[in-house]
């Protein structure tokens, strides 16, 4: 608990950031690696993130443009303001497309062997956003 300015304000794990556009803490506690989270975000079974978005990822075929290029993505926006994209978009849009790669709980039409798993691990998370990061133009 915190005391800001007179009002008692109570930060439950998870809620600290749920008003904010940016998750600034890594789940994982360190640092992703660029070349797993490069791999994540080109992957047509894990991330599937190319089938929405662009990437410099040349040798990647028949990418989307449903959703914005990934190229510029470390430019502009923070790395807190990238995971909590990752994580759960929907806090930032309502009405995104996007799915939560990070967040079991308020989901509907999740197959029963899916139920409570996220998409991406904790560690994985942290490594896209690492390879977010590192997209500078």
């Amino acid at each position: 608990m915190r005391r800001a300015l007179g009002i008692l304000v109570v930060l439950l794990p998870g809620l600290a950031w749920a008003q904010q556009d940016s998750m600034p803490e890594s789940l994982t506690g360190k640092p992703g690696d660029p070349a797993r989270g490069r791999a994540i975000v080109a992957s047509r079974t894990v991330g599937l993130c190319l089938l929405c978005h662009s990437a410099p990822i040349p040798e990647e075929r028949f990418q989307g443009n449903l959703a914005p290029s990934l190229a510029g993505a470390g430019t502009r926006a923070t790395p807190g303001q990238l995971r909590l994209r990752v994580v759960d978009s929907a806090r930032l849009n309502p009405d995104t497309i996007m799915p939560p790669y990070y967040r079991v709980d308020g989901l509907t039409r999740v197959a029963r062997n899916l139920q409570g798993k996220t998409i991406l691990t904790a560690e994985q998370v942290e490594d896209v956003v690492a390879y977010l990061t590192s997209l500078r133009e």
